[in-house]
Formats: C-alpha cells, structure tokens, sequence
C-alpha cells in the first residue's frame, strides 16, 4: 500500500532529478561559444535599444555587452568585452557618455569585429 503523500516524495525526487540534469547540461551548453559566423549573424541581428538618459544608456550598453561577450566566438567577444570596459568607465563619468578617447578605442574594438563580421 502506498502512503499518502508518497507520490509527492517520488514527484520532488524526480524533479530534483530533472533539475540537476538540466543543471548540469545547461552548464556544459552555457560554456560554449558560437563560430565566428554564428557570432557575426547574432550581432547583425541584435536588437537591442538602450534607453533612458546617457548615463544609464551607457550602463545598459556596458552590462549588454558584458552579457553577450562570453557567448560568441573569442574573435567577436575580445572585443566586445573591451568595449564592456570602455562603456563601464562612460557610464561612471559625470556625463555618462563616452569621452573623444573612448569613442576612439571603441572604434578599434568595432573595427577588429570588422575583420571577421563584414
């Protein structure tokens, strides 16, 4: 005879289960990076769209491409993790936006992803 609540039990074990499969296959899955044509294809298909004032435009641009770096190729997210730097250091400036020098170094990040995305 099953005692009540038993299902309940085996239904907590068997989620337990599932979940720490899924954990584990969700880690291996999370490592891994695009190709450099799967990278290339996501960027030219991101929408997104800061909004807000400059300040907290640049923060959401900072922590954007802090997000999407690790998950492209080392080629496209090199880069994009500088600019992630880039834009942290905008961000924390009185005006929130990036200075002459930062809009420079920006544009050797976005000229390195030019290399392979074109």
């Amino acid at each position: 005879m099953v005692k009540p609540g038993a299902g309940v039990v085996r239904s907590a074990v068997m989620l337990s289960v599932g979940l720490a499969a899924a954990l584990l296959l969700g880690g291996c899955a999370g490592t891994s990076k695009m190709d450099v044509a799967a990278s290339c294809e996501f960027l030219n298909n991101d929408t997104f769209k800061p909004d807000g004032n400059q300040q907290q435009q640049s923060k959401q641009i900072a922590a954007h491409y802090h997000e999407i770096a690790d998950k492209l190729a080392p080629e496209i997210g090199n880069p994009i993790k500088d600019m992630a730097a880039i834009m942290d250091e905008a961000a924390a400036s009185s005006l929130g936006a990036a200075t002459k020098d930062q809009q420079e170094k920006l544009t050797v990040q976005f000229n390195k992803i030019g290399e392979y995305c074109k």
